[in-house]
């Protein structure tokens, strides 16, 4: 597994640990822009699975290094696939929302022609693509939105800014599926134990290979979001009541720029594996704990 250390790779490690070995690995100890600090590695394991949790996540960033994020989500996704055809293995890859350009108004469906809008979007996708061309046995499970109570991520973030904000500005117009990041990996985990029931992995998801759309049930705006994560954790540590203000895209410039409406529709990774995931909400909830589960709404 690559990308221990970040939100979801944090996740997976825990979560499969009952089902077999585990080999985690993150930078710097591999280094996905260069292919000899992972090639021989994975060759001399010889996995059964390989999962690529790592990724250049950082949006605004990647439009100043746009090399490294080809490199690290464009390029190495590839390379991995051909690695995974040589040694028989199954690939499971992370992609985003972010290959889409916003405009459509219902939930993205997997044919759906994608369109990035910046950079981070335009190298994710091209990891999509130096998979398909491979075309090992693979799922490439395209989610929105991830978030992580342990790691920096839009919850922490809101919870952090309302410990010395009276007031925050969030805004109403980018509109997406909120993922827990526990979540996708036990759900990636139920996956790997339900090929191994059957005695090959590799068969099991051959039948099933392709692209799959998996996020938190339903959309909502960032608003709508950070309105429930302080509704849940009112109270909590040196948090205050604070007031929650409406604000729009353009009022925050960005070096990146970000599709405003990006929920996926899961509907095929549902018919296909029978499992689905709960209401965003539901999730966000236990994510962070029932005590937090009761406050009173915020007013409007």
């Amino acid at each position: 597994m690559l990308g221990s250390g970040g939100q979801l790779g944090w996740e997976l490690e825990r979560a499969l640990a009952p089902i077999g070995r585990i080999y985690a690995f993150d930078f710097p100890q591999i280094d996905l822009q260069q292919v000899d600090s992972f090639y021989n590695l994975i060759l001399e394991i010889k996995p059964q699975v390989i999962i690529n949790a790592a990724a250049f996540t950082a949006v605004d960033r990647a439009e100043k290094e746009p090399e490294t994020a080809f490199a690290i989500n464009g390029r190495a996704p590839g390379i991995l696939a051909e690695l995974a055809q040589r040694i028989g293995a199954v690939l499971i890859h992370f992609s985003t929302d972010y290959v889409f350009d916003g405009t459509k108004t219902t939930p993205y469906l997997e044919t759906d022609t994608p369109n990035p809008l910046n950079v981070y979007g335009k190298s994710k996708l091209l990891g999509e693509q130096s998979i398909t061309q491979v075309n090992p046995c693979h799922l490439i499970l395209r989610t929105s939105w991830v978030y992580s109570t342990r790691r920096d991520s839009f919850v922490r973030k809101v919870i952090e800014m309302s410990r010395t904000q009276d007031v925050l500005h969030i805004v109403t117009d980018q509109i997406g599926s909120p993922t827990w990041a526990r979540m996708l990996a036990e759900t990636t985990t139920l996956l790997l134990a339900m090929s191994l029931a059957g005695g090959d992995p590799n068969g099991w998801f051959n039948v099933r290979t392709g692209l799959y759309h998996l996020a938190g049930s339903g959309f909502a705006s960032r608003y709508e979001w950070a309105k429930e994560i302080l509704n849940l954790s009112l109270g909590r540590n040196e948090q205050q009541e604070i007031s929650l203000r409406p604000a729009t895209t353009d009022q925050f410039p960005s070096p990146a720029s970000r599709p405003l409406f990006s929920a996926l529709d899961c509907q095929k990774f549902e018919n296909t594996f029978d499992l689905v995931f709960p209401p965003w909400k539901n999730a966000l909830r236990l994510a962070m704990g029932d005590e937090f589960s009761n406050k009173p709404d915020l007013s409007s």
